[in-house]
Parts: C-alpha cells; structure tokens; sequence
C-alpha cells in the first residue's frame, strides 16, 4: 500500500479519485436517514469491491447495500440499479484520468516530456485504485451494455484523444519513427498492459514496480521516439 503511494505522488500528489475512507468498516450498522454527503461514496466504494468479488452478474443490490450497511430500499434512493452504479464508477475514474491529462497539457513541458507524464499518471491512476481500474478497462462487453458501455465509450474516447494530440505535437516537431495515431495506441497499449498485469496477478515474482515502468517507458520511447 505504501508502494502505492508513492508512486502515485511521484509526479501528480494524491490521486483524484476518491473513494470511502479506508478505516470504514464495510459491514457498518444501518445508518439513518440523511447520514452524511459521504454515502454515495460509500455505495461506489462498496459496489467496487462486490463487482470485483463477485463479478457483475453474482453482485446484486442487496449485497451491496448490506456491505455499505442500508437496506436496498435505501439504496434505491441514490441508484436505480446496478448497472447505473458501475456506470457512475466508469464516470468518475474516467473524469480523474482526464483532469490528470488536463493538468499535463497545461504544464510547459516539451511534447515527449508531457507524454511520459500522462504515461505515468495513468499507470499510477491504475496502481492506486486497482478495482475502479479493473472494472472500467477490464469488464466484459456483455457487462457494460446495460450503461457502463456509453460511458467507456464517450469519456473514453475523450480521454484517449486527450493523450493523442500530445502525441500528435510530438509527430509535428518530427521526433516519432512512425505516425501519431499508431504510436499513441502502442503507447497506449503498454501502459494498459503493466497495469492490468501487475493488478490482476499479485503472485508472481515482479521486479520494483518502479523499475519496471521506468523500463517499459524507456524501450517504448526508444523504439518509437527518433533519437
């Protein structure tokens, strides 16, 4: 966990995606009524953690309600239905990616320099909230048509064009071997790769997760950045 946070606050401070706090104990007491501004956030949280868990056919509301400690009558009060909370959850982690590639293209930086950036922050978006991660770039397409795929699909799309123009400054100034749309989709394709990686098989022998994307950065910005 510890690892985690540093790497998140390497280039970019606390992530900005924000979940229930860590201490909450998810099998709470059934709160009352008009409890806190926090209980929408204690809902995604939980359903995070169920859809992980139980995969989204096996989650329904009554398991999440009970993790978060309400009756699904009260829960039906913030969500019509699950599919709109896994929706919510894509929403929200694909607006803190986005604010993360927003605050990159205002910087000063030259256009490699801004790509690394938005790299490493997506990689770290990933590392410091594993199941939002897993969930929004990891779920089948059969799970995401009842919502979640309108999100995955408009944000989506608008985060990856964020990420392509600054790939598309760098072909401008002639510093890429090949063409920008190609380059950003490999680019693309090896951070999304580490992450899922990394998240998804916590057994195997990994090297110092600091090490390893420095490395993964470095050969594909020497394979595919001119020298």
């Amino acid at each position: 966990m510890a690892e985690n946070a540093a790497i998140q606050g390497r280039q970019f401070g606390v992530s900005p995606y924000v979940t229930a706090p860590a201490a909450l104990n998810p099998r709470s007491r059934r709160k009352p009524k008009g409890e806190g501004h926090a209980r929408r956030a204690e809902i995604l949280a939980a359903a995070e953690r169920i859809f992980v868990e139980h995969g989204y056919e096996g989650a329904t509301i009554r398991k999440i309600a009970d993790e978060v400690g309400l009756s699904s009558t009260a829960l039906y009060m913030h969500f019509a239905e699950k599919g709109e909370i896994l929706q919510e959850i894509c929403r929200q982690a694909f607006a803190a990616l986005l604010d993360l590639n927003t605050a990159v293209v205002a910087e000063s930086a030259a256009p490699l320099e801004r790509v690394r950036r938005m790299m490493l922050a997506y990689i770290d978006f990933g590392f410091a909230n594993p199941n939002a991660y897993r969930l929004v770039y990891m779920t089948r397409p059969v799970e995401l048509q009842d919502g979640p795929q309108s999100a995955a699909q408009e944000l989506g799309a608008g985060l990856f064009r964020s990420f392509e123009q600054v790939v598309e400054d760098a072909e401008a100034q002639g510093l890429l071997r090949g063409d920008a749309r190609t380059t950003a989709q490999v680019l693309w394709a090896g951070c999304h790769g580490v992450v899922s990686l990394v998240i998804s098989k916590p057994y195997f022998d990994w090297v110092d997760r600091d090490a390893l994307v420095t490395a993964l950065l470095d050969g594909l910005f020497a394979g595919l950045m001119k020298p």
